[in-house]
């Protein structure tokens, strides 16, 4: 049994456990009623504030709702949230593992109680959450392990260790977000929860001291919360939910003014316009981050440099500070991070460089040691494509066996996943294709691959992360890629009359010259706009090596790299966690839920049914199959 499944298996049984424990407490529709309301706020608070990365209110709903309600409900709130944003964020491996850890998070919730009974305090609750919210980060690290890596300890401490800032984002917005509105809530629902429950009293009795100006403050901190995720939903282009097609770019600021100016671009003046941005986003460390103006990562780096190198631009070439992309990326060796380690030789290769000799380490070496005996990458398909196009960029020997394990791993319908599986998705199948483009006895594992891709474009022309999802741009550019590797122009792909591939990614063009990652979402711009680059200006991987240009009179010639970059184009996530995104740069995977005969007439069926009715009703969130 491999890790993914047994994970599978045991998250599988816990959140059965935990649905089965709140199916036999019976408890009333009202109830019923409440729990998926709240489950729907909690939905749409990790949407509305999507625009901000990791600063999310979820994780303090689903905790008060378990403090409020008891830890049966406060699970099935936790759970459910999880459940139902995903299918606006992307269903994945991921997914359970959020599923579960919002769950415990309405258990402990409820095990407040304990301590504090019904009257905890301001700052306990803050302080709860934070703790919460850092824990619920640390659980999607480990998961992203347990899912993506080869189960090593060095590879926990990355995927944990890297993750430690990012998770400290997501505990001081809990903590911000119980200080506002925590106590507020919690006095609501405890007076809804009371007002449900029928109990005798002496005539003429009291009633209780503060009730009246108790239920005014928390309906006006409730106004206060919907208003302030209404304005992050809005500024983030996201109305409660997915922003409705259109034919271009807002930029950043989520304007459409551009959008016929971005439609009537051509191929090569958005090239011109994307490179130009990436080149002014550059930092005076020669790296890139998620967005111009953001710290270096290798990541980032990385991407925007091979990206750039697919116009010409070599990685090599100097900018205003006289320091290059390769600079930056030789400050953060690869580590143990078979990902990194094969983007890195990617990227130095496109330079020029030997991976022979970087830092003093041999790149390819390292490679080679991850190798199994059955050709593959810490066996998943998308590692095993990379470490093919890496020994190819390097002008390598390709083990027969890799090609042949690649091509077992194709699946029914013609496309692959991220593992042996695992559903086929337009990203890994479109590397696939650049990994066996021209490989020896592949034309037939190719014409399927390519055929599945025709199926999978949907009808705006981009390509979904899976099918039933909306198109995005980076899942766009890969089905690009590799389409362009096995020989078939992208223009030329319409599904039923749709716009091409190029279309679509020439609609999400900016007025800065970025790309969006979808119609109505504008995110890590300086990756979305690296990777769909390579796409528009047709350059599968890998990218032969591009000529250094002279650097000015005065100026030190350009270095080549000390060491290596860091990060993992291996998915891991994805936005998408960091918005769950692969390092194809993707969500993955979603597929709509079938409604079973009868379940409506169980309390976890009613539960479900009135999530789905109140995010319908509290945003317009759209399900599409």
């Amino acid at each position: 049994m491999t890790w993914q499944l047994g994970a599978l298996v045991v998250l599988g049984v816990a959140l059965a456990a935990g649905f089965g424990w709140y199916e036999r407490a019976r408890p009333d529709a009202r109830i019923v009623a409440l729990v998926g309301t709240l489950a729907a706020f909690a939905a749409l608070g990790r949407i509305a504030f999507a625009a901000v990365p990791n600063v999310k209110p979820t994780t303090d709903i689903v905790l008060v709702a378990g403090y409020a309600l008891g830890g049966g409900p406060g699970f099935a709130v936790g759970a459910l949230a999880g459940l139902t944003s995903n299918f606006f964020f992307g269903q994945g491996p991921w997914t359970p593992w959020q599923m579960a850890a919002w769950g415990a998070t309405g258990m402990i919730g409820a095990a407040l109680t304990v301590g504090w009974g019904r009257r905890i305090g301001r700052w306990p609750l803050a302080i709860a959450c934070g703790v919460c919210g850092f824990a619920f980060t640390v659980v999607q690290d480990c998961g992203d392990w347990v899912t993506y890596s080869d189960h090593s300890l060095t590879q926990l401490g990355l995927y944990v260790g890297r993750g430690l800032a990012y998770d400290a984002v997501h505990a001081i917005g809990c903590v911000a977000f119980a200080l506002a509105f925590g106590p507020a809530l919690i006095r609501s629902l405890q007076r809804f929860s009371r007002r449900l429950q029928v109990t005798w009293s002496e005539p003429g009795a009291a009633p209780e001291p503060g009730a009246a100006s108790r239920s005014g403050s928390a309906t006006a901190a409730l106004v206060v919360l919907g208003v302030t995720a209404g304005l992050a939903a809005g500024l983030s282009g996201i109305p409660g939910g997915p922003a409705p097609a259109r034919a271009a770019g807002s930029g950043p600021a989520g304007s459409g003014a551009a959008a016929g100016h971005a439609a009537a671009l051509s191929p090569a003046a958005a090239v011109g316009r994307a490179r130009a941005y990436l080149v002014a986003a550059e930092n005076p460390d020669g790296g890139f981050g998620s967005a111009p103006g953001q710290s270096s990562a290798g990541l980032f780096t990385g991407w925007a440099a091979l990206g750039l190198a697919a116009t010409g631009r070599s990685p090599l070439a100097l900018n205003h500070a006289r320091h290059s992309a390769i600079d930056a990326i030789s400050a953060d060796p690869p580590g143990g991070d078979v990902g990194a380690l094969e983007r890195t030789i990617l990227v130095v290769r496109a330079a020029g460089v030997s991976p022979r000799s970087v830092g003093g380490h041999d790149l390819l070496a390292a490679l080679a040691r991850r190798r199994r005996a059955d050709g593959s990458t810490a066996d998943q398909v998308n590692l095993t494509a990379f470490a093919i196009l890496a020994l190819r960029s390097a002008g390598s020997v390709v083990p027969g066996r890799s090609y042949g394990w690649l091509r077992a791993r194709q699946n029914r319908d013609g496309g692959f996943g991220f593992a042996g599986g695992a559903p086929s998705d337009a990203d890994d199948t479109g590397a696939v294709l650049e990994a066996l483009a021209g490989a020896p006895g592949a034309s037939a594992t190719r014409t399927r691959a390519v055929r599945y891709l025709r199926r999978a474009q949907n009808r705006d022309g981009g390509f979904p992360a899976q099918a039933g999802q909306s198109s995005n741009a980076q899942s766009t550019a890969w089905a690009m890629q590799g389409l362009v590797a096995a020989g078939t122009a992208p223009a030329s792909v319409h599904r039923s009359g749709s716009p091409s591939p190029t279309d679509y990614l020439l609609s999400l063009i900016a007025p800065d010259g970025s790309i969006r990652y979808a119609r109505g979402q504008y995110q890590t711009p300086v990756w979305v706009t690296g990777e769909a680059l390579m796409a528009l200006a047709g350059r599968p991987l890998p990218i032969a090596p591009v000529p250094a240009p002279a650097p000015p009179p005065g100026t030190p010639a350009a270095r080549a790299p000390a060491a290596a970059t860091s990060g993992s184009p291996a998915p891991a996530a994805a936005h998408r966690r960091r918005a769950r995104v692969s390092g194809f740069g993707r969500h993955t995977s979603s597929a709509r839920p079938r409604a079973r005969a009868g379940t409506h007439g169980t309390p976890a069926g009613r539960l479900v049914a009135a999530t789905i009715a109140a995010l319908g009703a509290r945003g317009g969130l759209a399900l599409t199959a």
